[in-house]
């Protein structure tokens, strides 16, 4: 069976900067991979690769392509890969409620329209999602009135709508309170354990949940170094890695960098 996604050789700009530069990286359909890096390395560049909002220079030798395939319609890509960022997060309309922003995953938008047909199948689809994340209660409930932890976990029902094969999550920790972190740490395990594959992309090592079985280290665009996690989760490349003197901690399945 092809990847889930294969670079090889990409560079992609960001005006006049190089963002990733020669970047290898073959990740396999079910796999649980994280992509470990400080901000600027490169990660968000990545993910908007991915999602085909950003694209590599045409050089001879370089390639992209995801589950085999180089050209994708962006609306077909987002049903088999349900993707939550930070851009997604801010840009749905806090006046929805959770069943209409789960719902607005069908239609590749933030909200409803009155244009978009939204079926009976359709509905019970969004509430099977919202279900799963625990927050059927909350179906009928502006986002606005949502704790972060409560709204993030209607972002992620969004992106599960279509029953995609890998979730492809964005600094997911990102603006959430300490309680809340922890709610969506389960909630990853979760995910993870029901056989879905799963994308981290992050900066916090904290938010690597123990069914992570393969980590990537981003540096400057580049990748440099890939592995199993309990190779590359060491004091000595983490402090590498960010450039500072730390201790890793594990406790629990929990990772933690004390500065």
């Amino acid at each position: 069976m092809p990847a889930l996604l294969e670079l090889r050789n990409v560079t992609v700009m960001r005006g006049e900067q190089v963002a990733l530069r020669r970047v290898d990286m073959r990740i396999e359909r079910g796999e649980r991979v994280c992509i470990l890096g400080p901000n600027g390395c490169g990660k968000s560049t990545l993910i908007k690769t991915i999602a085909r909002e950003c694209y590599p220079l045409a050089d001879d030798g370089s390639s992209m392509t995801i589950l085999g395939n180089e050209r994708w319609d962006v609306a077909e890509l987002r049903k088999r890969l349900g993707i939550v960022t930070p851009d997604v997060v801010s840009a749905c309309s806090t006046d929805a409620t959770a069943l209409e922003v789960a719902l607005s995953g069908f239609f590749s938008s933030t909200r409803l329209f009155p244009h978009h047909g939204v079926v009976p199948e359709l509905v019970a689809r969004a509430h099977e999602a919202l279900s799963r994340l625990g927050i059927s209660h909350l179906a009928g409930r502006r986002v606005a009135t949502l704790s972060s932890g409560e709204a993030k976990r209607a972002l992620i029902a969004r992106a599960l709508v279509h029953r995609p094969e890998t979730l492809l999550l964005d600094e997911p920790g990102s603006a959430l309170d300490v309680g809340a972190q922890a709610q969506l740490w389960e909630t990853m395990r979760s995910l993870a354990r029901s056989g879905l594959g799963i994308l981290l992309v992050t900066h916090h090592v904290s938010e690597i949940i123990p069914e992570i079985d393969r980590v990537i280290l981003l540096q400057e665009g580049r990748v440099v170094a890939d592995g199993p996690t309990e190779e590359m989760l060491t004091t000595e490349s983490l402090e590498l890695l960010f450039r500072v003197r730390a201790h890793l901690v594990r406790r629990e399945g929990r990772f933690n960098l004390i500065f």
